[in-house]
């Protein structure tokens, strides 16, 4: 990584601004419970460390999508700081507005820290202005559009002007959201230097770089989930790169009707048809294996409960009969799958293989997760790209097993398409 690191700077009695990825999930309750704590106890290596070398800390993140309209308490990271307390084992103090913190910031000593609260509380951050939305009944002309997004990026650099203002240096360890070129993100280092890397962030760009750029192969990646649409770019980016793709979830029904399939109703995406068809073919003249489900477990209806006890489920081969809906792939895909899997040394998975969050719509991504866990044992690597796919390795007590899973879906995505992320942009290089 040709970015600055915390390792490249003296943190001794220095004020450390530092953005974190603490958009954990709370509890539906309204209790103000994390349900799931990964994304806390993934930035403590960055933040001990600067305690340690002597620095203060001031952390900040975004809660979810509040619409930056001030404060709205389910929103609020002030549980966040309760339990980040309890990690460190010393008080965080909240800070409840993340514009009005010069007063605790300030008198912050070496090895105290305090937690902004939601940076998303302001439009500033990440908000967009619309040309058009019909909801909302906006229609607005060509200069009051680019009047509206000239102040709204003055407003962006006035709230990361004053976020720099805190701080002596700057560190980004928010992997999930390097990808947006928000206040917090990539433009406070316009206005505060060095900008540098935590060990999060270098981490992921290291294990997620060298996938990329320069793979052990044979290289395989697997991609699932809903749409070809949200993954259009990185399927035409990895054909450049990997040796085998495999395609399962909601997206390869489109693929398979690309092929001439018959798929009753699953889910497809009929303006994505000629894309699949075209990538096909881009395999096939590059010699890159496609992989696409064999067998599919099917229903004549999406499941409503949990347990999805009120469906019918069989396993078809080839055509899926009209009326019926592909919801997982079958045994036969699942060897398919891991047959491909098991002699690989590097393997990117992002995306489920079906909808495993019904208990008998699992084994399709779970027989996965088990072929994919094997590759480290075997001296390979394996990634999992972030989103979905985080949570079903944790589901399947794989995670352990994995050599990297990412905390950035979105980021993770963007960074297999070869995009430059802004909060990785910004920060200084190394001399």
């Amino acid at each position: 990584m040709d970015k600055m690191t915390l390792r490249d700077v003296q943190l001794s009695g220095k004020r450390v601004v530092m953005r974190v990825d603490f958009n954990v999930p709370m509890a539906k309750d309204g209790s103000g419970k994390i349900t799931d704590d990964t994304r806390i106890v993934a930035a403590l290596p960055s933040i001990k460390y600067v305690l340690e070398q002597g620095g203060s800390l001031v952390l900040m993140s975004h809660l979810g999508r509040p619409k930056g309209k001030g404060y709205e308490e389910a929103f609020s990271l002030k549980p966040v700081a309760e339990a980040l307390s309890a990690k460190l084992g010393r008080e965080v103090k909240f800070v409840p507005d993340c514009m009005a913190a010069d007063d605790v910031v300030k008198a912050l000593k070496p090895g105290e820290v305090a937690l902004l609260e939601n940076t998303r509380f302001y439009k500033a951050e990440d908000g967009k202005v619309k040309k058009d939305d019909e909801k909302k009944g906006i229609h607005l002309s060509e200069e009051e559009y680019q009047t509206q997004k000239a102040e709204l990026k003055a407003k962006r650099q006035e709230m990361a002007k004053k976020l720099a203002s805190y701080g002596d240096l700057y560190c980004n360890d928010a992997f999930g959201t390097a990808h947006r070129a928000h206040a917090s993100t990539a433009v406070i280092a316009d206005y505060i230097q060095p900008a540098v890397s935590g060990f999060l962030l270098e981490k992921e760009i290291q294990f997620l770089g060298d996938a990329v750029e320069n793979p052990v192969r044979p290289f395989v990646a697997i991609l699932g989930g809903a749409k070809v649409s949200d993954k259009l770019a990185v399927v035409k980016s990895l054909l450049n790169k990997v040796d085998t793709l495999i395609i399962g979830g909601g997206m390869a029904y489109t693929f398979k009707k690309a092929q001439g399939l018959k798929i009753g109703t699953s889910l497809c995406e009929d303006d994505q048809v000629a894309y699949c068809k075209e990538m096909l073919d881009a395999a096939a003249s590059k010699g890159i294996k496609i992989l696409l489900p064999v067998d599919n477990v099917i229903s004549n209806k999406f499941p409503e409960t949990k347990d999805a006890s009120d469906i019918e489920l069989k396993t078809c081969e080839g055509d899926i009969p009209d009326g019926w809906m592909g919801l997982d792939i079958g045994p036969k895909s699942v060897a398919l799958f891991a047959e491909a899997v098991k002699g690989a040394k590097t393997v990117v998975w992002n995306g489920p293989m079906g909808c495993f969050e019904f208990a008998p719509l699992a084994k399709g991504t779970y027989g996965v997760c088990d072929a994919v866990a094997t590759v480290k044992a075997n001296g390979g690597t394996s990634i999992i790209g972030g989103g979905d796919s985080v949570s079903a390795v944790k589901k399947s007590g794989k995670a352990a097993e994995m050599s990297h899973v990412s905390t950035g879906g979105g980021a993770s995505l963007e960074f297999l398409e070869g995009k430059t992320l802004p909060g990785v942009a910004a920060l200084t290089a190394k001399q």
